[in-house]
């Protein structure tokens, strides 16, 4: 699996922090990169993908070292992807030339109940800019309260917001939801990427989720022995068709 950007600001934070950063299940033997446990390490899967569009994570503070974190999996997938911390007052301005950057149209995707009328779009065709702009999905990953927060920054405050109404609850039980309508980070982007007609990105993170949930909770179960491989029954491939 090839370093992305999410790899490389988790080694930057780990530089700049005073001290370790200790989630559940720290005394757990981890690869570095995927965060897994060593045994069932995801690194030998190459899930990266052609897409036309690119991504932006924004981490909130401690998210980028959680091996529960899904909003990683995105830049295992989609080759044109970017990181970053989120500050209340602090803007990086790395960031700040990405939103500014005449190839892509920023879009923020979070819930339409917290954006103005005027800035929420339902699909990403009813923008004229990417005639002749890539899309720049932006994710705020982190609890909803979090999320919320770095939602009121200043410089998306101008971004159209693509809202996601999810079909059916999430699969993911690792953590908690504030309410049962509510997608982790990874399973909003798979949705996001069959929106825009990103099939092959779509089905290929899909996969990807599940991977990273069954290794997830064999660690958790204590499983030391290698996974079989990944069958119909775990991941169940999107179709342009539905």
């Amino acid at each position: 699996m090839p370093i992305n950007s999410v790899n490389v600001l988790r080694e930057l934070a780990q530089q700049q922090s005073r001290r370790p950063f200790l989630a559940r299940g720290s005394k757990v033997n981890r690869c570095p990169v995927c965060l897994m446990a060593q045994v069932h390490c995801l690194c030998e899967h190459d899930v990266s993908r052609a897409c036309q569009a690119a991504v932006c994570c924004l981490f909130y503070q401690g998210e980028v070292f959680k091996p529960s974190n899904t909003g990683r999996l995105i830049a295992d997938v989609v080759p044109d992807n970017h990181a970053f911390l989120w500050h209340r007052t602090e803007h990086a301005p790395a960031l700040l030339a990405l939103l500014n950057n005449p190839c892509y149209q920023p879009i923020v995707v979070f819930p339409h109940q917290y954006a103005e009328p005027e800035r929420a779009i339902h699909e990403v065709h009813d923008l004229p800019e990417l005639s002749h702009k890539r899309p720049l999905f932006i994710f705020l990953d982190g609890t909803w309260r979090e999320a919320k927060k770095m939602f009121r920054s200043p410089y998306l405050a101008d971004l159209p917001v693509l809202g996601i109404q999810p079909e059916q609850a999430s699969s993911y039980l690792l953590r908690e939801a504030a309410h049962l309508h509510q997608l982790c980070t990874a399973e909003v982007a798979i949705e996001v990427l069959r929106g825009c007609g990103e099939w092959q990105a779509a089905n290929a993170l899909s996969e990807h989720f599940s991977r990273f949930k069954r290794a997830y909770l064999a660690a958790k179960a204590n499983i030391r022995r290698p996974l079989p491989p990944l069958t119909s029954d775990d991941a169940t491939p999107l179709s342009d068709t539905k």
